[in-house]
């Protein structure tokens, strides 16, 4: 009878361990599919990023959290991980960006660094702006003025402006003021600006705030960006936290989230 107890024992021991080394394998493959279906995400979809700086208020606000479709424009290198030079262009070179779509992109002068304007020159388009008015093919952008835009984080107010670009896209604009060092450009004032083939324009809304593509790569700038270069468009905020709060510290939620900016449209 003690040799059957043994063997019972025995038995008994083994089915645990490998009930626990199954759960443990279960749990392994739950781990791998997720991660696998997060990078299929994070690169063929949406590609979460955050707003560091001022230069899209009123439009993107410092602690915005946005997706980026990944999708909108077909794929080029920098859709990849790493940036992994696995081929060349766009696939499909098809879908390309319009008037008014706010997009992130990599710097040309340093292809590390992600970058979020709009667009309001397509290639061959001519670019001007004076006293802060924007002009495209020799047209004034349509705008309006509206009421100051409040910032609530630093308590200031803004001039703001309605802006409506040839194909009908609205968005706002803030004027921080009448006489900012881009607010004439190219120079010498009445000179005009053609965007390269295959490149596109982008300016910020926040025109005097905003390093962009009035300002050449050897100043520090932008210049004009080539399309391989936009990585998405920005399509909807999903989290916000007001500007120097970390979205980590989720007890101070209750009083640093902007509930009214989450699932928020960019537009």
């Amino acid at each position: 009878m003690a040799p059957e107890r043994e063997n019972g024992k025995s038995m008994s021991v083994s089915s645990e361990q490998k009930r626990k080394e199954g759960g443990i394998a279960e749990f392994a493959r739950v781990v791998v599919h997720a991660l696998l279906i997060a990078f299929v995400i994070r690169t063929f979809l949406f590609q979460p990023f955050n707003i560091p700086s001022g230069s899209m208020q009123a439009t993107l606000l410092i602690g915005d959290f946005l997706f980026v479709s990944k999708y909108s424009y077909g794929y080029s290198k920098f859709s990849l991980p790493f940036s992994l030079p696995l081929f060349s262009g766009r696939v499909p070179g098809s879908f390309t960006p319009e008037l008014g779509d706010v997009v992130v992109f990599r710097l040309p002068r340093e292809d590390s660094t992600d970058y979020i304007k709009r667009v309001v020159g397509l290639p061959g388009d001519k670019i001007q702006v004076a006293g802060g008015l924007l002009s495209i093919n020799g047209k004034p952008v349509e705008r309006e003025r509206i009421d100051d835009w409040y910032d609530e984080d630093n308590g200031s107010k803004v001039k703001r402006w309605r802006e409506k670009l040839p194909n009908g896209v609205t968005y706002e604009s803030l004027d921080l003021s009448d006489q900012g060092q881009l607010d004439d450009w190219p120079r010498p004032r009445g000179a005009v600006y053609t965007v390269p083939p295959g490149h596109y324009f982008m300016m910020g809304d926040n025109r005097d705030n905003s390093t962009d593509s009035r300002v050449p790569p050897e100043l520090g700038g932008v210049g004009p960006v080539p399309f391989d270069n936009i990585v998405g468009k920005a399509q909807v905020i999903f989290f916000s936290v007001a500007e120097g709060e970390a979205a980590w510290q989720f007890w101070r939620w209750p009083w640093s989230v902007r509930w009214n900016r989450l699932l928020k449209i960019v537009r």
